[in-house]
């Protein structure tokens, strides 16, 4: 039997159990918590009081085929956090280390104080995800940790030195604990993993955005810091952004980036050229074998084990990428319906019907398949006579971001032209992909009255020419709004909303110089600070400070010259 629950159900069943904890007494989960307002429950009772209070029966493990799968991606498709159980070894390591110093009986406690201390100071500066040492056994992060305490120590400028209690780093007490820790991890066999292993796994810290640019910097890739803002403000936004502009401007480039950085493996990402005869979905999805009911042929591009790879339970805090480069090469609709129905829903693609099927090379194959919530497509699209349009319905599901260079970043490039270095990205954000994953499964938002009033404002005149938009749309560029405050607490709300609007309002902009033309320039008007006096014979004075929404006036400006000196003008043209 199949179980179906909304977030508001869970929540409500979280609250019931906060009033009535006797509800835990036989209930409690050995392995795993459910981690809600930085409460734990058990996942399987969760589920079970939502199911009761629907008036339907108790839920048990066994219900589900005693397999956790199913349970923890309903949680986890709604949002939820689940974690395995922190092991915290304090105890055990006080025991240890009161043994191993027998002799220096005031050692064994001082280095208890340290380590409690370098985790109070590791969590509030995001190196570490846990609230203790003591709950981490990832030997490489805190080798790594070691060997940053061990310069710093005695610098009373550093961020873990203890004005209080000088002499623990002073007399190298951090460095020591953070040793003796390590010691008692190996010789207790309680290590993750060892350093020599390849795509070790890595104890999850929050995710830093300004981390990332510092590694672009780092492999010599130049890009706007507010662009990269944009790009990953939209991945944890919406799993679907489209990147348009310039052949060559960096679209790609920028995609593989932060895809390199944050992943651990080569297996979490494709890269697909989309090819200009993909007229169905088969080109990503395969097909079964119509002259044999067992096999079912998959693509050589592996798309479709991409997604099989990224539904597993043991995934589903890593993120997964699919990239389709120059993705309107044939048209989108044709190739990418299926996945655009399911986006939002909780409904899967048919793959085929009757008995099982297997793969060439022996994988069985599901008879359907979901969107994985940890699974996120970047398109990439070039605009020129050989390429489609994309529909309303596609840019409706999108966060479309324009790639254009102006004339500082090609003066910025030209003064110190250097070789890009992607080997300087690779995994090293993987420690803050479960926190990204975390992060765009938030549905959080905060009511801004300036934000809701420039949208009713742009919805008039949208409306004007038949390009208005829905709940759907309203409600995203919340989400963005809230995505872009929690990623950059210092960006304005000038900015958010600017972002917002080129993203997610403007896209749909096309049509003839009658249509469109004076909703251009009412649009131009919302963008300025006042525009009760604005002649639009004067648009090229306008000073910078005049402008409230610089990246929409800016695209507003060149749609309308296009509108007058071509006649028609639309968002990917201009």
């Amino acid at each position: 039997m199949e179980y179906s629950f909304s977030r508001e159900e869970l929540i409500n069943a979280i609250e019931y159990l906060d009033q009535h904890p006797e509800e835990f007494k036989g209930r409690e989960s050995s392995t795993y918590d459910l981690v809600y307002d930085d409460k734990k429950y058990p996942p399987i009772l969760v589920l079970s009081k939502a199911n009761e209070l629907k008036g339907d029966k108790e839920l048990l493990l066994k219900d589900f085929k005693n397999s956790v799968e199913v349970p923890f991606k309903i949680l986890r498709d709604k949002g939820f956090l689940i974690n395995p159980k922190n092991l915290n070894r304090k105890e055990e390591f006080k025991k240890w280390i009161s043994k191993e110093l027998a002799n220096k009986s005031g050692a064994g406690p001082a280095y208890i104080t340290s380590l409690e201390w370098l985790s109070e100071r590791f969590f509030q500066v995001g190196k570490i995800s846990k609230r203790s040492i003591f709950e981490i056994d990832d030997i490489k992060l805190l080798k790594d940790l070691h060997e940053e305490t061990k310069l710093i120590q005695r610098d009373k400028t550093s961020y873990i030195y203890n004005n209080d209690a000088p002499s623990y780093g002073e007399k190298y007490f951090y460095s020591a604990s953070l040793n003796k820790y390590i010691e008692f991890l190996k010789k207790n066999d309680y290590t993750q993993s060892n350093t020599d292993i390849e795509n070790v796994e890595t104890t999850s810290i929050r995710f830093d955005f300004n981390k990332f640019s510092d590694s672009l910097r780092n492999s010599n890739l130049q890009f706007n810091d507010k662009l990269v803002q944009r790009f990953v403000a939209s991945l944890l936004t919406k799993p679907f952004v489209i990147l348009t502009g310039l052949a060559g401007s960096g679209k790609t480039k920028l995609a593989q980036s932060f895809i390199q950085w944050i992943c651990e493996s080569k297996e979490q990402y494709k890269l697909v050229a989309v090819g200009a005869d993909w007229i169905n979905r088969e080109p990503l999805l395969g097909y079964p074998n119509g002259l044999n009911s067992k096999d079912y042929v998959t693509p050589d591009n592996e798309v479709l084990e991409l997604m099989l790879t990224a539904s597993k339970i043991e995934n589903q805090d890593k993120p997964y990428f699919l990239v389709l480069d120059e993705m309107n090469l044939s048209h989108v609709e044709r190739y990418f319906a299926d996945f655009l129905s399911i986006m939002e829903s909780e409904d899967s693609i048919k793959l085929y019907t009757g008995a099982e099927r297997k793969s060439t090379n022996d994988t069985e194959i599901p008879q359907t398949i979901s969107w994985p919530k940890n699974l996120f497509i970047i398109g990439t699209v070039n605009i020129d006579e050989t390429t489609y349009m994309f529909s309303p319905k596609v840019l409706d599901r999108a966060n479309v971001i324009e790639f254009k260079l102006d004339e500082d970043d090609l003066k910025s490039f030209l003064a110190e032209p250097k070789k890009v270095d992607l080997s300087q990205l690779t995994s090293e954000g993987a420690a803050m992909a479960s926190s990204f994953i975390t992060l765009s499964k938030q549905n959080d938002t905060a009511s801004n009255e300036v934000l809701n009033e420039t949208l009713v404002e742009f919805f008039k005149e949208l409306k004007m020419i038949g390009a208005e938009f829905g709940y759907r749309t309203a409600f995203e560029i919340h989400l963005l709004f809230a995505q872009f405050s929690k990623i950059d607490s210092s960006l304005s709300d000038e900015d958010k909303i600017d972002f917002a609007v080129m993203q997610k309002l403007l896209p749909k902009l096309h049509g003839s110089r009658s249509k469109i033309v004076k909703s251009l320039e009412a649009l131009i008007r919302l963008c300025l600070e006042d525009a009760t006096e604005f002649n639009l014979s004067k648009l090229d004075d306008l000073e910078e400070n005049q402008i409230k929404y610089n990246v929409s006036f800016d695209k507003l400006k060149r749609m309308y010259a296009n509108a007058l000196s071509n006649g028609f003008t639309s968002y990917a043209e201009a």
